[in-house]
């Protein structure tokens, strides 16, 4: 609701106001309905969406079905950008939340590190976000799901980030910005190893005669330009392996539908 109000104040912006109901909550509907009356409010075009994931679903499958749905009617406007909400809390949480599953340096940059989508409001924290919707006179709705700590995002959010005073805050997001530039450059270097990843096939044996953890970071890179990213340390691990020494013609799960295929010469990763 903050995003929209101040959007709204550039009139050379043509917005396109978008909701996805996840069909995780049993008042997920209301939302929906808010947001869609907040559009024509502020007389503005209003997309929605709508999957089926259920209770269980994980962060990461209703954050995937989350951008199809923003990436779909991104192309359908032709917008140029996706713009969300994302604010300082978030990108804290996200970085713990990496840490925690082991995904590695690229994991404390995610959500800044991602040029497909603008977030503005990044280096804000939430606090001052209430404040200017309770200075606008803004209304919102709370996802009913915030309360339960047994998600480990609303865990982090409510044990452990009331626990950072600004002097650790602040060098803490020092640290994250510092790492996010150097994931870049890391980055630009792995994607020039053209010898050993060339269309989208890697090279066995020359992948065999780098280090472990040279590896590990090439197979990092081509999970994320897959689109998958929600993977852990032990996964990164077994198919690290698997490109050195699995049996040719076989096929290792990652998530859902991505695998690697293991050829003679090269193995594969592949999201359909």
């Amino acid at each position: 609701m903050v995003l929209l109000d101040l959007l709204s104040k550039f009139p050379s912006v043509e917005l396109i106001a978008t909701h996805f109901n996840h069909g995780i909550r049993p008042d997920s509907d209301k939302d929906q309905e808010f947001v869609a009356e907040t559009a024509v409010a502020y007389g503005v075009l209003f997309e929605a969406g709508r999957g089926v994931l259920g209770p269980r679903a994980s962060e990461d499958a209703a954050r995937q079905a989350r951008y199809e749905f923003l990436r779909a009617i991104q192309e359908k406007y032709g917008a140029s950008k996706i713009i969300t909400a994302h604010h300082q809390d978030d990108m804290i949480e996200t970085a713990l939340i990496n840490l925690i599953r082991g995904t590695g340096r690229q994991g404390l940059s995610a959500i800044s590190s991602n040029p497909d989508v603008s977030r503005p409001l990044l280096d804000v924290p939430k606090k001052e976000i209430v404040a200017y919707a309770g200075a606008s006179k803004l209304k919102w709705r709370e996802d009913s799901t915030n309360s339960e700590t047994d998600y480990l995002r609303n865990y982090l959010r409510q044990k452990i980030l009331p626990r950072l005073d600004a002097p650790r805050r602040r060098e803490l997001l020092s640290q994250l910005k510092s790492i996010s530039t150097l994931n870049l450059k890391i980055d630009q270097n792995i994607a020039t190893l053209s010898q050993i990843v060339g269309n989208d096939k890697i090279d066995r044996q020359a992948f065999s005669e780098l280090p472990v953890a040279i590896g590990s970071e090439i197979i990092v890179h081509q999970l994320r330009v897959k689109g998958v990213r929600d993977f852990d340390s032990k996964t990164i691990k077994r198919l690290n392996m698997a490109i050195r020494t699995a049996k040719t013609d076989s096929i290792h799960p990652i998530k859902r539908s991505a695998r690697l295929e293991v050829g003679r010469r090269t193995a594969t990763f592949l999201t359909s």
